[in-house]
Parts: structure tokens; sequence; C-alpha cells
């Protein structure tokens, strides 16, 4: 059996007569976005789709900027990349900070109206003269062109940026509805690699709309509670390799 993948779980799995709260991670949240049958067999059948491995050069490039960033942060000071474009703000000091970058912490929301308990990691979190909290989410990637957030699969960055906004307004915080994505781009046409790679950094604003996700979560919490298995979700991929793979074994019976 792959290391990576170990099939069905019996724990954290969906009881719609449980009375305890049950906690739903923002990705999870995400999954049901885009594909609500996955999200059902995931959460309440205890079967989640086959892990991709660890991005772990984009890992190290986080691990990198979370140091810059709280240098920055212990002295009370912008980033350079802060003051070259301008952003009137400064790396926050709040005490529930370091929770809130923590994986199996993060951020906390309980809402009520469905007994489910929202988290989500955050990157960083900024804070302006005017006591806003501005979020922030660190990308990398490595392209000829410049970065932009507009391509059809970074929605998902988006309303990953919307959640953690929803999520911070949740902890009573006032959230600035413009966040900001530091994007590094590895250089591809520098002549030699020499065991380094550059990067050029572009701080990307977003003003974030978090309105969708009150209704999203009612969406989601009502899908669990459902006895039956969503249907199949026509652009999923998991879900076409499996109606493909399920096809090919009955044809072949």
């Amino acid at each position: 059996m792959s290391q990576y993948y170990r099939g069905k779980r019996t724990k954290n799995l969906f009881n719609p007569a449980a009375k305890t709260s049950f906690k739903l991670s923002r990705s999870k949240l995400d999954l049901f976005v885009n594909c609500p049958r996955c999200f059902y067999i995931d959460r309440r059948l205890g079967v989640g789709s086959p892990p991709g491995f660890p991005f772990t050069l984009n890992s190290a490039v986080d691990h990198l900027l979370k140091k810059e960033f709280d240098e920055a942060r212990q002295r009370g000071e912008p980033h350079p990349l802060m003051r070259a474009a301008g952003i009137k703000a400064i790396p926050c000091q709040h005490e529930k900070f370091k929770d809130w970058i923590e994986n199996f912490k993060g951020v906390q929301v309980h809402h009520k109206e469905t007994n489910l308990l929202i988290t989500g990691a955050i990157d960083d979190l900024w804070i302006t003269p005017d006591q806003e909290y501005v979020v922030v989410d660190y990308k990398a990637t490595s392209k000829d062109e410049p970065v932009t957030i507009n391509a059809p699969w970074q929605k998902a960055y988006k309303r990953q940026m919307e959640i953690y906004q929803w999520l911070l307004r949740g902890n009573d915080l006032q959230v600035s509805n413009t966040g900001y994505f530091v994007y590094c781009n590895g250089q591809r046409n520098i002549p030699r690699f020499d065991s380094r790679l550059e990067f050029d950094i572009s701080l990307i604003p977003y003003v974030g709309d978090d309105s969708w996700v009150e209704a999203c979560l009612l969406d989601a919490h009502t899908c669990l509670m459902g006895d039956k298995i969503p249907p199949i979700t026509p652009d999923c991929d998991n879900c076409i390799y499996y109606s493909a793979v399920t096809d090919v074994i009955s044809g072949s019976c």
C-alpha cells in the first residue's frame, strides 16, 4: 500500500446525529466548491482524493519569506517589499498570530447555524495605521511571462483569501477588503543555474468579497446531512477518472 494514501479512514467523519461541532478546513470547503461529490465521499464516507506530492521548493520559499517578514515584525517596521510598493502597513504582532499561521490550528470560527468549526492557516497578516488587518498569501511559480491572478484556476487563490478574511472577521477583527499575494516567480532566462534560483517578487493586490462564504457553508452542511452521494461533477478530474476506470472494468468483465 502506498505510504501516501491509506484508503478509507474511520476518523474525522461527519456524523449527522452528532451534537459536537465538526471541524472543516478552508481547503475542504474549497473542495466542496469544486466538487460536492468528492467532498461528500471524503468528509462523510471517509475516502479522500489521492494526495498530490508536496511542493517542497514552494514550501522553502514560504519558509524563507516568513523569516524575512518576521524580522520586520520584530522591528515593528515594513518589509522592504512593502516600502517599495508604497503599502502603508507593517507585519502585525497580534497575540494569536502564531496560532493563526500553524497548520493544525489556524484561524477558527464556530459557525453556529451548522455547528461547523471552520479553520484556515494564514501565511501572514499586516496591519495599517488605521488598525485594519490585511490578509497576505505567499505564492511561488516559475514562468516566462509576468505573474497575475487572472487565470481561471487561480479563482481558488481568490476564494482562499476571501475565506481567510471571513475567518478573521469572525474573530472580531477589522479586516481590509484588499489583501496581497506575495508572488515569487523563479527566473528562467538567466544564463546559468550556478546552484541558486533568482526570483522576481510581485505584491499583487486583490479586493476580496467574502459574501459567498455564508451560503457556501449552509450548502456544504446540507450536502453532509444528506443520505445520497451527490452526482458526478462533469469537470472534476477525480470524477472523470473514476468514471472512466469503472466503465473500463465493467466492460471487461
